[in-house]
């Protein structure tokens, strides 16, 4: 299959559902047994509460969410693959020299290349090459293909700033994926499966997405609304996602969430 998936409806969205829920299950338990590739020290961190956790959760939610999507979608898988790869790389060079979108960016000025600016440039580049390759089989590429490649990496990075307590991204991506889900996007599809076979440990606090797991959760749904949406559709969730962003740089998305009641307990809910 060369281009991208067509809606499939509900029965194969639940079926695409379960493999990316099996895929990321089999990550999960190659981890739990001591047979990780490379090994799972590798992707030892410590949260925010001080404590150690694994990184591998966000593994396999990546691989859960990709891999059924190369037979079945492959923009959309190349558009994961990109934001996981480039995810993965700024966990394991840890650069802490900028934080946050303006952070990496005065880097960039002032000289210094960032894990952080890389992710980015390389999130930006995947998700235009997804957005074209969707669209050129599609609608047709137009004005509209730029939002859908802003959809891909906003949604890409701003999953990745939910992403700082147990199951705040994934319930985030849940609940923006499964309307996707029941519209027949695999995308949506495979990204809910994985998400809910790494749920009760993120919630648990004994894993943790990070940049790995984050970037593809929001990238797979970037793809999956883009596809879905007409061109006003688009350009209207893209600033909606372009606001919270920019938001994200003066406001704490945990400060707001910590007083507003109704936010708090939904932030708080399943966690052990």
């Amino acid at each position: 299959m060369t281009g991208p998936a067509r809606s499939t409806g509900v029965r194969g969205t639940v079926l695409l559902a379960a493999v990316g829920y099996a895929v990321a299950c089999a990550v999960r338990a190659a981890h739990h047994s001591g047979r990780f590739p490379g090994g799972s020290g590798r992707w030892e961190r410590v949260n925010h509460a001080g404590k150690p956790i694994t990184l591998t959760g966000g593994i396999a939610l990546a691989a859960g969410t990709g891999l059924p999507l190369a037979l079945v979608d492959p923009p959309a898988a190349l558009a994961v693959t990109g934001a996981t790869l480039a995810g993965a790389a700024d966990d394991l060079g840890e650069s802490v020299q900028a934080k946050g979108l303006r952070g990496h960016l005065q880097a960039l000025r002032a000289g210094r290349v960032t894990t952080g600016a890389v992710k980015i440039g390389v999130i930006g580049a995947t998700g235009l090459a997804s957005a074209l390759w969707s669209d050129h089989h599609g609608r047709g590429v137009g004005l509209h293909t730029v939002a859908a490649a802003g959809l891909i990496a906003g949604g890409a990075n701003l999953a990745n700033l939910f992403d700082l307590r147990p199951g705040r991204a994934l319930k985030a991506g849940l609940s923006c994926g499964i309307p996707l889900l029941l519209a027949g996007r695999p995308a949506a599809a495979t990204a809910a499966g994985a998400s809910l076979a790494v749920l009760p440990d993120d919630l648990a606090a004994r894993s943790m997405l990070g940049d790995t797991g984050a970037n593809p959760l929001g990238a797979a749904v970037g793809v999956a609304a883009a596809q879905h949406l007409t061109g006003r559709g688009r350009w209207t969730v893209l600033a909606v996602v372009t606001g919270l962003t920019l938001l994200s740089e003066r406001v704490s998305f945990t400060g707001v969430i910590e007083s507003t009641p109704v936010l708090r307990s939904l932030d708080a809910w399943g966690r052990g």
